[in-house]
């Protein structure tokens, strides 16, 4: 049997239809409140900064330059911390568990912002939302690839980012019409309505599975499959039990530390992490994290033809609409297309947006000056030349490159890492590697953001965005050459794919309807079974 016969094969038939989809995207709906809340966390810093570097009257607080370059990434050096924990959190409590209490530390630093009057007051804030964002992580993740059905995994992963995107709008929409200290508040909410809704939802079969629960597994399949029967989903709980079977045919045997260590040392491991890592690399180092955190600021260095609030909230939507692109097509285009169009479209967005600064602007604003003048600093000539900005025929251009960088980073590049980390790791390693793959990408989303300012003192704009330009097209021959489609497919057959077992295709697998005389087994199931796990003992 060839590779692209096993994935068009129906070994375990299931029904494709809205009773066994709606259940499943209820679970990941209710598990995106939690992701929409981190993703607040994300956009408050977008309408801090500008509020305590230039204070209305009567705010107590006043931070400098430096302090600023802190606000803006110091949550997401907390980060790693939280996702070097996650996995060890995730492993004991359970998933759904897991996501109820990482709200806590939302929920308290909140609080703190609200209250705060100190600058150590914001850091401890920020530090506590990056400490969650963490520790959220690998429950989120592996939660989602767990309880999905592979044709649906793909479209229901994206909107995980898309849910974040989401969270990082609101605070830009909140900004327009509150006070930050009142955001604040208006985003306890959001956090108590997560925990609420987490408790309607069942645990990850898997995770009951490896915990020897099985009657507590199968009502959990029971409730995802479409609230079937217990005949219905009992084939797709012994694909799960074998997932986790032992050599001597025992289940959840604990094993020795030297040997959960040698799983993370395999090519079934490295291959995906480095992937995943490297896909964190470029949708960071793409302009798009930096425009993100400081977006007010910028468009009111580029003396944008709108306010700059405004700007900040059409930069949110083409976010979202990116991220809904992204979402709608994935299942029917796959990874592969949306990721190289993404990544060389950013690399185009950027390498215009340097030869604006280096040609355009250059000589058209900065030659009177004598030096060169940047629109993302904060230098003396910038301030002084506004006269000059306004008058610029060319001065739509930057803000145009950017809000389209904003949309087409999030039709791919910016999505990937978040759709494969659930999906490439094995299952020994999926919640640890989700965690450390996630701190991996948080970590290079703390030095972009630490070293952009110096960047542009140092480079200029034409320097910085044409090192991002760089980053982005070498990720297209990187991606080209690693990155399997994964789409549709079977998490064993990915598995064995890294493993270096059987490759997988570069065709997005879409499920064939069976033929007529199959009708009637069809309706004996009157339910679903999943074809993500099969037996290891799969071979070519």
């Amino acid at each position: 049997m060839t590779a692209d016969e096993e994935y068009t094969s129906e070994n375990y038939p299931y029904k494709k239809n809205l009773r066994t989809a709606l259940p499943q995207f209820l679970a990941v709906s209710v598990k995106n409140l939690l992701l929409l809340g981190y993703g607040m966390t994300l956009g408050f810093t977008t309408i801090l900064i500008p509020a305590v570097e230039n204070p209305k009257d009567g705010e107590v607080l006043h931070l400098e330059k430096s302090e600023i370059s802190w606000i803006s990434s110091i949550n997401l050096i907390a980060v790693p911390l939280g996702c070097a924990l996650s996995g060890i959190v995730t492993s004991p409590i359970g998933r759904r568990r897991a996501m109820q209490m990482v709200n806590v530390p939302f929920f308290i630093a909140w609080l703190i912002f609200h209250f705060s009057n100190k600058t150590g007051y914001l850091y401890g804030a920020l530090i506590l939302n990056g400490l969650a964002g963490g520790l959220l992580e690998a429950p989120v993740l592996t939660y989602v690839a767990e309880i999905t059905q592979p044709h649906l995994r793909g479209t229901l992963t994206a909107t995980s980012s898309m849910c974040i995107i989401l969270g990082v709008f609101t605070q830009f929409l909140f900004g327009l019409y509150l006070y930050w200290r009142t955001v604040a508040l208006v985003n306890i909410i959001f956090t108590i309505s997560a925990v609420i809704a987490l408790c309607f939802v069942p645990e990850s079969p898997h995770w009951l599975v490896s915990r020897k629960r099985h009657d507590e597994a199968r009502k959990s399949l029971q409730w995802l499959r479409g609230w079937t029967t217990p005949q219905a989903v009992e084939q797709e709980l012994k694909d799960i039990q074998s997932v986790y079977q032992k050599e001597k045919g025992s289940v959840d045997v604990e094993e020795p530390l030297r040997e959960k260590i040698s799983h993370y040392l395999k090519r079934s491991f490295l291959i995906p992490f480095f992937l995943i890592s490297y896909g964190f690399f470029v949708g960071h180092f793409s302009g798009m994290t930096t425009l993100q955190t400081y977006a007010v600021s910028i468009f009111q260095k580029l003396e944008a033809p709108i306010d700059k609030y405004y700007a900040t909230l059409v930069l949110g939507i083409l976010q979202i609409l990116g991220t809904g692109t992204c979402v709608l097509l994935v299942h029917f285009t796959g990874k592969r297309p949306l990721t190289f169009f993404s990544t060389a479209g950013a690399g185009t967005c950027c390498i215009l947006l340097a030869s604006y600064d280096y040609y355009i602007r250059n000589n058209a604003i900065a030659h009177d000056s004598g030096m060169h003048s940047d629109v993302f600093t904060n230098s003396a000539a910038v301030e002084n030349s506004t006269e000059n900005i306004v008058k610029n025929p060319y001065s739509w251009i930057p803000m145009t490159l950017l809000m389209l960088l904003a949309l087409i980073s999030h039709t791919g590049i910016r999505m990937l890492p978040w759709i494969l980390i659930g999906e490439i790791f094995n299952s020994k390693t999926r919640s640890g590697g989700a965690g450390l793959a996630s701190a991996v990408g948080y970590i290079f989303g703390f030095l972009t953001n630490k070293i952009y300012i110096n960047m542009v003192d140092s480079l200029f704009i034409w320097g910085t965005y044409g090192f991002y330009g760089i980053v982005c097209f070498s990720g297209c021959i990187v991606f080209y050459i690693m990155l399997p489609e994964t789409e549709g497919k079977k998490l064993n057959d990915i598995e064995n794919h890294f493993a270096g077992i059987r490759k997988l295709t570069n065709n997005v697998y879409r499920s064939k309807k069976r033929p007529p005389n199959d009708a009637t087994k069809m309706e004996n199931i009157q339910g679903t079974t999943n074809p993500a796990f099969e037996d290891d003992a799969l071979k070519p």
